[in-house]
């Protein structure tokens, strides 16, 4: 599948595969110096990058593990979702979740995309559902 890709910016960096069977591709930070994230705040950084994905598809936005595991930085809404119909810059919103400032340089990897199927969905109401063995039993119902 190829999905069109629009540099807005010089300086961005189209996203890039880290080996042959990953599943998400690398997204760079377009900042023109250091970012500083503080502890427990957001700062939205720009990619640079808009794309056209096909209709049917939408780009889900990812932590990247070593960021998330080493730097304690991750996509403030833990996945982001960019449909189809949006055609403007894909930001991240990075949080820091550690206890000391940490810092996004310029053309650093800030996140992971993956584009995706989804179904299109009609909701029809009604008044009963369906039983099952399970029935409405949630959050640890089913074992540890």
């Amino acid at each position: 599948m190829k999905i069109r890709v629009k540099k807005v910016s010089e300086t961005a960096v189209l996203p890039t595969h880290g080996s042959p069977y990953a599943a998400g591709y690398d997204l760079y930070a377009d900042v023109g110096e250091d970012t500083v994230i503080k502890p427990h705040q957001t700062v939205m950084i720009d990619t640079g990058l808009q794309f056209e994905l096909p209709d049917g598809y939408f780009a889900g936005i990812f932590a990247r593990s070593g960021l998330a595991a080493k730097e304690s930085l991750r996509p403030a809404n833990c996945v982001g979702v960019c449909d189809s119909d949006y055609r403007g810059n894909y930001m991240v919103a990075v949080h820091n979740d550690g206890e000391i400032e940490r810092v996004i340089k310029p053309h650093e990897k800030i996140a992971q995309m993956v584009v995706m199927a989804y179904l299109p969905l009609e909701f029809e109401e009604t008044e009963e559902l369906s039983d099952t063995s399970r029935g409405a039993g949630g959050f640890g119902s089913t074992g540890k």
